[in-house]
């Protein structure tokens, strides 16, 4: 959905292979549920509102993997504080190797997927496939509240600013927003 994504507006909206994030930074933006089996014509088409699809394996696979790769990072998907402090030394250690080694690609990748899947644990919001006017990519849905939220363009955005120190903060806003029912 942007910069780092892989779908863009020339590419299904169906078919979501996109591995990176996007562009836009924090935002939540209106999705309608009568768009949802509307996605055929692909971002290219598209001029409304973002929509959402349900994962497929593809995408079901690619979390599990981020997530797989935060846990050997050493990273609590349910710990704020661990994301943030885990994504920020990530970043700074990138950046003092001189943009070598595990790159922001992977980095990226990984820790949108963790604070996704932070936000679909602790928030009433789940995963699904998002398409707007920047593309394809991994989002989290809160069906009553009719919103959408990115998180390869809550990290991605920060990457590119270098910004670090965002996440518990960033994050727990979004959790209170759309808290899950206990």
């Amino acid at each position: 959905m942007g910069l780092f994504s892989r779908k863009g507006r020339g590419e299904s909206a169906t078919s979501s292979g996109a591995d990176q994030p996007g562009d836009s930074g924090d935002w939540e933006d209106a999705v309608d549920s009568g768009d949802l089996a509307d996605a055929e014509g692909g971002p290219g088409d598209f001029t409304g509102r973002p929509v959402a699809q349900p994962l497929g394996a593809e995408e079901r696979d690619r979390i599990e993997r981020a997530l797989a790769q935060a846990a050997a990072d050493g990273v609590d998907v349910d710990d704020l504080g661990s994301i943030g402090t885990h994504y920020d030394d990530a970043y700074r250690r990138w950046v003092a190797d001189g943009g070598t080694g595990q790159g922001p690609d992977t980095i990226v990748d990984t820790y949108a997927v963790a604070i996704g899947e932070h936000l679909a644990r602790h928030s009433a919001r789940e995963w699904a496939v998002v398409t707007d006017v920047f593309g394809t990519d991994l989002g989290l849905v809160a069906a009553r509240a009719d919103t959408v939220v990115v998180p390869h363009n809550l990290v991605g955005a920060r990457w590119m600013r270098g910004e670090t120190g965002w996440v518990p903060g960033v994050v727990s806003h979004l959790v209170g927003l759309h808290p899950r029912s206990r």
